[in-house]
Parts: C-alpha cells; sequence; structure tokens
C-alpha cells in the first residue's frame, strides 16, 4: 500500500538549541544576530566528538541539505560560515586519523566487517535490540536513526561526479535503488520515515536534533565531510562500502526486533528491504565502486581504508553510548521527546 503520510521534507526544520559556544555562535549568525564567530582557539579546545562541535557542523552542513526555517539560502556559501567550517573539520578530521587502527588492505578491511568479534553480543546495538530490545528502545533507535536515513543516500550521491568508468556505473546502480527505482514511495528515507509513522514517531525532517547525542551526529557528519570534498572522496567510497557489507545482517536482526515487539508492516518492512537489497549492493560495491575505483586510482586504497575504519570506529562509540544507557535504565536521547500519534502496532513510541 501506497504511503499516504506527508513528506517528510516538505518543510525545513527549525533551527536546534545551541550546546555550546560554536554552536551558539553559529545559530546566532544565521538568525541574522550579530555575533563573531569563533577562531581557532576555540575550536580546538573543543572536543572533537563533542556536542558543541558536532552540532554547530551539522547545522553547516544543513544548510547544503534542507536548509534551515527563517534562513536565507544564500547563507549556504557564507565565507565566513564556510571559514568556520574549515575549522571545525580539520579538528574532527584529525581526530578521526589519529584514532582509526591504522593501514592494512582495503580486502582485509571489507573482510574485516565481516567478522564479528568475541563478545558481539553484548556490544552490537542490533543484537541486543534483538534479543531485548524493549519497544521504547527500539522507538529510541529509529529517532536517533532518522537523521541519517531521512538523507540516507544523499551525501553518497556527491561522490558521483568524481568517479567514472566502472566505479561510477556501478555507484550509480545502487544509488538507483536507494532512490527508489524511479518510484517515490520506494525510496529508502521515505520508507524510513513510514518506519518512523508505524513507530508512533514523528516524521518532520530534523524533528530529533535536539534529541540526538554527539555520537549520532557525527556519524551524519562524517558522510557530510567525505562527501563534501573531492580530496575525500576515496574516504567517502570506503564509507559506502561499510554501510552497504554491514547492512544486510543488522537489518535482519532488527527486523527480527520488530517482529518480536509487534511493530507495523511499514515499520518491518524498511529492513527487511535492506536484508534483500544490501545483500546484493554488498557485492557490486566490493568489487565494482571499490574494485573500480582502485583499478584507475589505485592511490586511493590508504583512503578507502580510512573511510572504512573510521565508519566503525563512529558506529562503535554511538552504539556504546546507547547500550550503556539502556543498559543502566536511562533514556538514549538527551531529551524526552512526545510521540506524535498513537503508533499503528502495540509498540510503544518514545514517552
Amino acid at each position: 500500500m501506497i504511503s499516504t503520510r506527508q513528506e517528510s521534507r516538505l518543510h525545513s526544520p527549525p533551527l536546534p538549541t545551541p550546546r555550546g559556544p560554536l554552536s551558539a555562535a553559529v545559530v546566532s549568525v544565521l538568525r541574522n544576530d550579530r555575533q563573531t564567530l569563533p577562531g581557532n582557539d576555540v575550536v580546538t579546545a573543543a572536543g572533537p566528538y563533542g556536542d558543541d562541535l558536532h552540532l554547530a557542523l551539522y547545522v553547516l552542513y544543513e544548510l547544503h541539505y534542507q536548509g534551515f526555517e527563517s534562513v536565507d539560502d544564500e547563507r549556504e556559501w557564507d565565507p565566513a560560515l564556510l571559514d568556520l567550517r574549515r575549522l571545525l573539520e580539520q579538528h574532527f578530521l584529525a581526530a578521526l586519523r589519529a584514532d582509526v587502527p591504522g593501514p592494512v588492505s582495503v580486502k582485509q578491511a571489507l573482510d574485516d566487517l565481516q567478522t564479528e568479534p568475541v563478545g558481539h553480543d553484548e556490544t552490537s546495538v542490533s543484537h541486543y535490540l534483538q534479543r531485548d530490545g524493549e519497544p521504547a528502545q527500539l522507538a529510541e533507535y529509529a529517532a536517533l536513526r532518522s537523521l541519517y536515513h531521512l538523507k540516507e543516500a544523499d551525501p553518497h550521491a556527491w561522490v558521483i561526479p568524481r568517479l567514472h568508468g566502472r566505479a561510477k556505473a556501478a555507484m550509480v546502480a545502487v544509488e538507483y535503488d536507494e532512490f527508489g527505482g524511479g518510484r517515490p514511495e520506494n525510496i529508502h528515507a521515505r520508507l524510513f520515515a513510514d518506519l518512523m509513522d508505524d513507530l508512533g514517531l514523528d516524521t518532520a525532517y530534523g524533528h530529533y536534533l535536539d534529541a540526538a547525542p554527539a555520537a549520532a551526529l557525527a556519524i551524519v557528519n562524517q558522510m557530510s565531510l567525505f562527501g563534501l570534498h573531492r580530496a575525500l572522496r576515496g574516504a567517502l567510497v570506503g564509507h559506502f562500502a561499510t554501510v552497504e557489507v554491514t547492512s544486510s545482517p543488522a537489518s535482519r536482526r532488527l527486523a527480527g526486533a520488530l517482529n518480536r515487539t509487534g511493530a507495523g508492516p511499514a515499520a518491518i518492512r524498511f529492513y527487511d528491504e535492506h536484508v534483500e537489497a544490501d545483500a546484493v549492493h554488498e557485492q557490486i560495491v566490493r568489487h565494482d565502486v571499490v574494485g573500480g575505483l582502485l583499478e584507475s586510482e589505485p592511490e586511493m586504497e590508504a583512503d578507502i581504508v580510512f573511510g572504512i575504519q573510521s565508519t566503525t570506529l563512529l558506529e562503535d562509540r554511538l552504539g556504546a553510548e546507547l547500550l550503556n544507557a539502556w543498559h543502566n535504565g536511562r533514556s538514549a536521547l538527551r531529551e524526552p521527546h512526545g510521540r506524535s500519534h498513537e503508533p499503528n502496532s502495540s509498540v510503544s513510541p518514545l514517552q
């Protein structure tokens, strides 16, 4: 059945509540208040994985996507904001480069993604949700992931003009599926909004930004960072490969969690779709996107590995934060958000 729900990205979201001097300055400037943007000393004093830096960076990146309510679209290319964004990016990127495991071959990095570490049942969010996840925790997970999934394929599309030949053709083929194969109701971002609707969540684009911790923002910021810089095209391909290689088994577990807790058909459909589609995408990405890029630009290998390892690093950070909260009986959200309506199932959404 085709959803009649209002399109999630029909309207731009409001500006978020600042979390420190960096995000406060960015929000103030976008509101056209008099404000001097911070310099490098303030940026480097901020934690590279912290709330303030990642909210500021998220807001600056969002100017390239949907923008914000009452913010002039021309601010996307404001030179002062771009200068600050570059400082934030450099601080974040330096931390990622310092914290990844180190050089291995692309083949080894991809193979590592398919090897589940000892104790994964205690460190994997999808394993936890499949086995023990409560309905409210599934709703929290969907709310936080909405910042990623409601723009799911968009940042990856930026790499298309920077590829050629076999890599480009394969990338477009996978993106075509992500964008619904020509059918708007099958766009994966739309399917995720339908999942949210089934869980009684608000489907408005960016609605859960204030609720999302820095670890969730960093994951979205990483793919925007890689997508917006030609110099990081190899890292973007590594990020894309990581998503496609790990998606199918995790989606199977999440579909199982939603089935176990009585979620509606639209919620289950999103993950069922990814079980099948991403199993195919994995092979295309591994052999044709990654393989094609290495064939034409073998010097990209270290960058592809960096993209793979840094994506794993950030996903692990978010996973640890979610599981720590849930194991200790706490919400994983920064602040509570009420549900938008009664769910279409027995699942209890956010309280």
